[in-house]
């Protein structure tokens, strides 16, 4: 978020940076000629969504275009199940755009804070098997680039390039409006329960197959996965939702208040950390309802926190996990926060963390009061010893030979760089670690 006197910092309270100048347009017009004022002036300029990066991905120490205003939906096809929108968008605002027309995205995380634009260009993703991140909804994107002209890339136009646009780290311009293939609205029967952790890995493969979307989280210290199964069912199903006092005790009260009482207790006694876990593993996560699509997929985070995560091929989960779980019971770490295990299916974009394979995702978090250095480093040892790729948007410290190795069109997608922004205008020092200079 951008704070009074011009200071910007991040969700997690992991990045912060002081740019020389700060502005808010509410027009693509706007955005272009922000572009070439930053150009004339030779400033570095990138775009700032919702900031719920954990790594420096949206650090601008020149010019930092806030796209807070720049909202809202341009334009639906309902025959073809496209909706076109401002890339300031915010995920959470889509499903009431949406709703008029009898549309819905096909996916989404577990988080609905990031703008459209950066949810995409940092590879946000959900969980299914069948169903790949939210950058493999998009069939359109339009773009400001270094030169401040508008590049739009779909079927029709420069069709090509879409895989290397749809997900770019911002690295090849400014987006402005993104198209997205939505699906028919949509219910989902959500099952959400512990279980025994050993039993759920044992059958982890059977699960995941069966399931359109299967999940789970491991508290550590403890023996029990917190379990989510969604069924996806037609709109016209019957819904039983949750209750208002219902959503408020799970999310508010338990997910948020309480939890963010513990992982405080947790952080000045680290012992207290393996029976707060054990608490929280009776209080949360045993209850079945269906309701809309969006009131399923995502839930409010309110505890701040620090996240890495990688994606594996989905057959090296398994081993991964155990390695993890090995790790912090030799290492004695107290961990408040539990582990995350959700799956994607492969695509084709250049730089997105399934291409080329089925994937598995396992993520780590630290309570952001809490040093995440040890635990982060030791588990990044594990997962690129699996293959993993790290997600774009969270924590981790490969630089741009690293990446190489793990991306077949890593080389490609930096010509294009080269050849949209070869002045490198949308530059920071993250991206000269990830991408080189």
């Amino acid at each position: 978020m951008t704070r009074p006197g011009g200071r910007w910092e991040n969700w997690g309270r992991s990045q912060s940076a002081r740019p020389q100048r700060v502005e808010f347009p509410r027009t693509v017009e706007a955005v272009q000629r922000a572009v070439a004022a930053a150009v004339a002036h030779r400033l570095p300029i990138k775009a700032v969504g919702a900031g719920h990066s954990f790594n420096g991905i949206a650090v601008a120490p020149g010019v930092l275009l806030d796209l807070r205003d720049l909202t809202g939906l341009v334009a639906v096809d309902v025959d073809r199940s496209e909706a076109t929108f401002l890339a300031g968008t915010r995920l959470h605002r889509i499903p009431a755009l949406l709703a008029p027309f009898g549309l819905a995205m096909e996916n989404l995380g577990d988080i609905d804070r990031q703008s459209i634009a950066g949810a995409i260009s940092t590879g946000t993703h959900g969980t299914g098997s069948r169903f790949g991140g939210i950058a493999t909804q998009i069939v359109g994107a339009t773009l400001v680039t270094a030169s401040g002209e508008l590049l739009r890339v779909d079927e029709d136009d420069s069709p090509g390039l879409l895989p290397a646009v749809a997900l770019a780290l911002g690295a090849l311009g400014i987006l402005v409006e993104v198209t997205v293939r939505c699906v028919r609205a949509f219910a989902l029967h959500a099952v959400e329960r512990p279980e025994p952790l050993d039993a759920v890995l044992d059958d982890l493969d059977g699960r995941v197959d069966a399931s359109d979307h299967f999940e789970f989280y491991w508290f550590p210290h403890t023996d029990r996965a917190m379990t989510k199964t969604n069924t996806r069912l037609p709109e016209s199903a019957p819904r039983h939702p949750l209750s208002s006092a219902r959503r408020w005790v799970d999310d508010t009260l338990v997910g948020n208040g309480l939890h963010r009482l513990a992982c405080g207790v947790a952080h000045v006694v680290p012992a207290a950390t393996p029976p707060i876990n054990e608490l929280s593993v009776r209080l949360w996560g045993d209850r079945e309802y269906t309701d809309l699509s969006p009131r399923v997929f995502a839930s409010e985070r309110g505890v701040r926190f620090r996240e890495m995560e990688y994606a594996l091929p989905v057959e090296n989960v398994r081993a991964a996990f155990a390695e993890l779980r090995e790790l912090i019971r030799q290492r004695r770490w107290r961990i408040s926060f539990p582990v995350e295990v959700r799956f994607a299916a492969a695509d084709d974009l250049w730089l997105s963390t399934a291409h080329g394979r089925a994937s598995g995702y396992i993520a780590v978090h630290r309570y952001w009061r809490d040093d995440p250095t040890a635990y982060f480093a030791a588990v990044e040892e594990i997962m690129l010893h699996h293959g993993g790729r790290p997600h774009w948007g969270k924590m981790h410290t490969l630089g741009a030979e690293a990446l190489r190795e793990r991306y077949p069109r890593f080389d490609d997608f930096l010509a294009l760089r080269d050849r949209l922004d070869p002045e490198r205008v949308f530059r920071n020092p993250h991206l000269e670690r990830v991408l080189g200079g």
